[in-house]
């Protein structure tokens, strides 16, 4: 079976066992309908994936992997906080009328700073430094901009990486300060599995773990059934992942670069109703 099922179902039932409602207090998220969204939450949730073992899809319900790397190639690659930019719609109810999102995410990466082997971004730092100062104790990005957050239309949730190598194995650590679970967990974890994936190939590694940390990890209110009903589903083996190995550039990299095969998993579910 897939160990990332194993993962999600002992957070879930943690979460739902263990967690702490909101019930009684006043909270930001809305449903659609108007009324508060609460959730039960956990905090300081610490997932770990071994990239060397398995690719950490869920087969609870499908994962859309390219559509998730999409989004990721958006921030990291492309470097756009337009929508326009980004085939899934997942950003739509937060962008202006022109599309933008404001001063977040893709924004923050394309911001150029000085360091200290001349003028690049956050991204091409990494990239250099995994190429030439790979075993350095400072490789990582941060998104979480104070001076810009009053720009942003939503605060990073997914906000800093962290990359060590260790021998030849690339490691990273998401840090998450929120996270719904439901609808968000495995596609971010998956999208940070092929960034390290791409970046162990262009930088001559290879995959080691995803460290995935998450301050605020909830569930919401109308959410638990519907996780309740999915972590008693059948659960698979994990799914074969595969990138082309002729890509030794990351920006060169696209969605039909990725390989998934052996993919068995649960029917999706659908209507999963999103508190904004």
């Amino acid at each position: 079976m897939s160990k990332a099922d194993v993962l999600f179902v002992n957070m879930c039932r943690d979460i739902i066992d263990n967690g702490f409602s909101s019930e009684g207090q006043s909270v930001r998220p809305r449903w659609e309908d108007g009324t508060p969204a609460h959730t039960i939450k956990r905090f300081g949730i610490v997932n770990r994936y071994n990239l060397a073992e398995e690719f950490p899809a869920l087969t609870l319900r499908p994962t859309a992997i390219k559509s998730a790397v999409d989004e990721l190639l958006w921030i990291w690659q492309r470097k756009s906080n337009n929508i326009h930019d980004l085939k899934p719609h997942i950003w739509d109810e937060w962008a202006d009328e022109d599309g933008s999102i404001g001063k977040a995410y893709g924004y923050q990466m394309a911001v150029k700073y000085q360091f200290a082997q001349g003028e690049m971004d956050q991204v091409d730092n990494v990239l250099w430094n995994l190429k030439n100062a790979p075993y350095s104790r400072r490789i990582l990005t941060n998104l979480f901009n104070f001076q810009d957050l009053h720009e942003m239309n939503l605060e990073p949730c997914a906000y800093s990486m962290t990359f060590n190598v260790t021998g030849n194995k690339l490691n990273g650590i998401l840090n998450q300060r929120s996270q719904d679970v439901l609808a968000a967990n495995n596609w971010n974890v998956v999208q940070y599995a092929v960034l390290i994936h791409m970046f162990a190939q262009v930088s001559g590694l290879v995959p080691g773990e995803l460290v995935h940390v998450i301050a605020d990890a909830h569930i919401y209110d109308r959410h638990v059934d519907i996780i309740k009903e999915m972590i008693e589903r059948p659960q698979y083996s994990a799914p074969k992942f595969r990138l082309n190995p002729e890509i030794k550039n990351f920006y060169d990299f696209t969605t039909e670069d990725i390989e998934i095969t052996d993919y068995q998993k649960n029917p999706q579910i659908t209507g999963i109703p999103i508190a904004v």
